[in-house]
Order: C-alpha cells, then sequence, then structure tokens
C-alpha cells in the first residue's frame, strides 16, 4: 500500500528534513508541501490525501485549527515543537505527535503506525463493515462503543466534546469528537445538521413549531444557516 502524503510546516529547514524523511520512507508517495496551512487548506478538498504531516504553531491559521477542518478520511501525524499540545492532538483523531527535534527512525515508526492504520482499514471483515453501515463506532469513557442509527435522537455539541442522546437512555454518551468530524460519518439519508450546535435523526421528529423541531419533548432550534436545506428536506425536495 501506497500513502499519499502532505507535509504542512512554516519553518523551511523543517520543510526540507520532512521531505527526506518522506523520500527515505518506501510506501509513502509526497503529492503536497506547504510553507502555511491556507495554502494547504484551499487545495486539500480537491485531492485525494491519505497521511498529513502538520506543524501546530504557524502564522494565521494554525495546524490544530486546520486539522479539526479537514475530511476523517485524511489521517493526522502532528510535528511541533511543543510537548502541551499533546491533548489537543487527542482531541482531532491525530494518529501521532511527533517532538520536534525527531529523527528519522521516530518518523518511520509514527509513519508505520499510519500504514498499518490504513491496511487494518481496508482488510475489514464483511461483518464489521455492515456493523457500520447500521450504527457508529464512538470512544466514551475509555470505551469503544457501537451505537446504532436507529437508536439516535440527536446529537449536540459542545466544543470539543459531542453529546449522544439515545432512545430510551436517561444520559446520552458523552465522547471527545468534534461535531463536524461526527456528521461527516453519519449517513446524510438519516441524519441533517440543524444548527451549529445539532444533529438531529430525521425520522425521530415529533413536530415543527415554527422554528424548533420537537424530538422526545427537546425543543431543538433550527439556525439561521441551514432553515433552506432543512425546509427541503421536509418538503421532499
Amino acid at each position: 500500500m501506497i500513502l499519499n502524503c502532505w507535509i504542512v510546516d512554516d519553518e523551511p529547514l523543517a520543510l526540507s528534513l520532512l521531505e527526506s524523511y518522506v523520500q527515505k520512507t518506501a510506501f509513502l508517495r509526497l503529492t503536497g508541501k506547504y510553507s502555511n496551512a491556507l495554502s494547504a487548506m484551499r487545495q486539500i478538498s480537491e485531492e485525494k490525501v491519505d497521511l498529513l504531516f502538520l506543524d501546530i504553531q504557524m502564522p494565521g491559521i494554525n495546524g490544530m485549527e486546520f486539522a479539526r477542518t479537514i475530511s476523517h478520511r485524511t489521517r493526522v501525524i502532528f510535528t511541533t515543537a511543543f510537548s502541551e499540545y499533546a491533548l489537543e492532538g487527542y482531541k482531532v483523531s491525530a494518529l501521532d505527535y511527533l517532538l520536534k527535534p525527531f529523527s528519522f527512525d521516530e518518523f518511520l515508526t509514527a509513519a508505520r503506525k499510519a500504514l498499518e492504520w490504513f491496511e487494518m482499514a481496508a482488510s475489514k471483515p464483511a461483518a464489521e463493515t455492515a456493523r457500520e453501515n447500521i450504527g457508529i463506532f464512538v470512544k466514551s469513557e475509555y470505551r469503544l462503543l457501537h451505537v446504532l442509527y436507529e437508536d439516535i435522537l440527536y446529537i449536540e455539541g459542545l466544543k470539543d466534546y459531542v453529546k449522544i442522546y439515545i432512545e430510551s437512555e436517561v444520559k446520552p454518551i458523552l465522547s471527545l469528537m468534534s461535531l463536524k468530524l461526527l456528521e461527516e460519518e453519519l449517513p446524510a439519508d438519516r441524519f441533517i445538521r440543524v444548527h451549529r450546535s445539532y444533529i438531529i435523526h430525521r425520522n425521530k421528529i415529533s413536530s415543527i413549531n415554527k422554528n424548533r423541531i420537537i424530538i422526545d419533548k427537546k425543543q431543538i432550534p433550527i439556525g439561521e444557516t441551514y432553515r433552506k436545506q432543512f425546509k427541503a428536506v421536509v418538503e421532499g425536495k
């Protein structure tokens, strides 16, 4: 397996070093090299990028902000001189975290971890794939839970966390992930974003009262940005 990778770092020496490391790694193919996150952000949606080696402290848009905008299909390995970002890296589901200055051996270890992740994803058993088609896996309190789509009422975003409200359950599932990332993983024919803080299951709507959706006695606001899209769904357009 060959992984298409990009490197993003505002330091020319770090960029050159990373490029040399990639070129020495047989299963990596360098398809993009950028000195700032904004330039990379403009291009990444148009190309297939498997792996992103990403610096964090950069002028303008930093690496952590950039990582929150990319598709979950692109995996991230952070490269930074500041260890305090390790927890933040976990919050955006980074595969690894390389603390500068790092050696080629350390780089290779992180790259191999990425390769193993992609190989595992490509070789999932049919039964597991089928389970993903009817539900989603989420981390909660050090456990990996399989949540069925049909059990989800709605999802609330709280900065770096989400609350997943389940039918017949008193307490929601709390998971450390972004609402944007979860939105990308949910099937669009069953779920819709109706507010910057809410995603709902279409089939769980009890009623609609002006700019509020009622689901299981919960009143969920319809954000102005999402009203047109929601109206089209309701009217079957």
